[in-house]
């Protein structure tokens, strides 16, 4: 997989793009019908998100599967929301991956397990504050992957995610055109070792992948 994403591309180019599967673009098929129903009722995304859904917020999640080491066993998504990157990678990818998806918002994880449920896939919700997670329940360890993406600046990321990341999981953030000026302020707390990958679907976007963290 090479190059970029359109703004404006459309489920086939994106699901060819990507390389998803038939199956698997039927459940996110379920995903995007879903979110434009819930849409009118509840705040999920922005109006310039949902026109350009399968680029600004599918592709944007399930470009993230390229990244995952092949021994991930467990993907612990933070602020879930309307579901970047989480439940899009759980609905996108073949893999037999754990999806845990924290999201304090109740209203939000409603349409996590409705999605969740109709698309015929089985995800964990957690429906509580990050901070109130227990991380020895969770099973987090070396095989383990955390993801996020608009949850908080990188300094305060870090903060919650550290519980996670200092049992060995990995960190894989999505990030947009300030992630430099967020790792240099990251750095007055945390010392870490980390790769910039380049995004598919925005230019000035990045995804951060933490490899080691501790603090300062």
């Amino acid at each position: 997989m090479d190059g970029r994403l359109k703004a404006d591309a459309s489920r086939e180019e994106v699901c060819d793009f990507l390389e998803v599967s038939r199956e698997s673009r039927r459940r996110l098929q379920v995903y995007a019908d879903e979110l434009a129903h819930w849409q009118k009722r509840i705040n999920l995304v922005g109006p310039a998100a949902l026109k350009h859904l399968w680029v600004r917020h599918i592709a944007d999640g399930l470009q993230l599967a390229r990244h995952l080491p092949r021994q991930t066993r467990r993907v612990i998504d933070l602020g879930s929301g309307s579901g970047v990157p989480g439940l899009v990678l759980a609905l996108g990818m073949e893999r037999d991956i754990h999806m845990v998806l924290v999201e304090s918002n109740a209203k939000k994880a409603a349409f996590l397990r409705n999605v969740a449920q109709k698309a015929g896939i089985r995800v964990r919700i957690e429906n509580r504050r990050i901070e109130a997670l227990d991380v020895v329940d969770l099973g987090c360890d070396i095989q383990t992957v955390v993801t996020a993406r608009a949850l908080a600046p990188l300094p305060k990321l870090l903060d919650l995610a550290f519980p996670l990341l200092e049992k060995g999981a990995q960190g894989l953030f999505l990030k947009g055109q300030d992630v430099g000026k967020e790792l240099t302020e990251a750095t007055k707390y945390w010392k870490i070792r980390h790769e910039v990958l380049p995004s598919v679907t925005n230019e000035s976007g990045a995804i951060l992948r933490i490899r080691e963290i501790e603090r300062v």
